[in-house]
């Protein structure tokens, strides 16, 4: 049974080196190894998951199976909603029903704050996790090119799953 420990500041290290193990596993097919080091650097670093902890920015939860920690996701309030902004598993614990469990803690969390749903941003050719996002009841209502400088941009879709 998995668990979800919500990240302090100290947690920041082994969550960086988690997205490191994932971020360059998965997402080099879909948007190339030049991509994925520059958002590493930029987006999820020790230093900026740090702060953005520190700042109370968003909220990050390790997710735990028996005592290992095999990914992570953060999530932050946002226009009434709750933005789901990552949720990363590990290779070996993907299709295994985890995501679906996170979903449901994250639904329960955005009730808990009366927010009317959950939205989330996802590459337009990460065609696994947008069948996932479906399957969980999230729905494509839009997309958006957002430019996140040295001439890369996110092209993405925005999934939104209203209570």
């Amino acid at each position: 049974m998995e668990n979800f420990v919500k990240a302090t500041f100290d947690d920041a290290a082994e969550l960086a080196g988690l997205a490191e193990i994932i971020w360059r596993e998965h997402y080099t097919p879909i948007i190339g190894k030049e991509q994925v080091e520059y958002m590493l650097e930029n987006f999820q670093s020790r230093e900026v998951i740090g702060s953005q902890i520190n700042e109370d920015e968003q909220s990050y939860y390790l997710i735990k199976l028996k005592g290992e920690t095999i990914g992570y996701f953060s999530i932050k309030p946002q226009n009434n909603m709750l933005f789901l902004s990552k949720i990363y598993i590990l290779k070996a614990h993907r299709n295994k029903g985890i995501g679906k469990t996170v979903f449901h803690f994250i639904t329960h969390e955005a009730r808990t704050l009366g927010l009317n749903g959950i939205y989330l941003t996802v590459n337009k050719n990460n065609k696994n996790s947008i069948k996932a996002y479906e399957n969980m009841g999230l729905k494509i209502e839009s997309s958006a090119v957002t430019d996140i400088g040295n001439g890369y941009v996110m092209d993405d879709y925005i999934m939104v799953y209203r209570q």
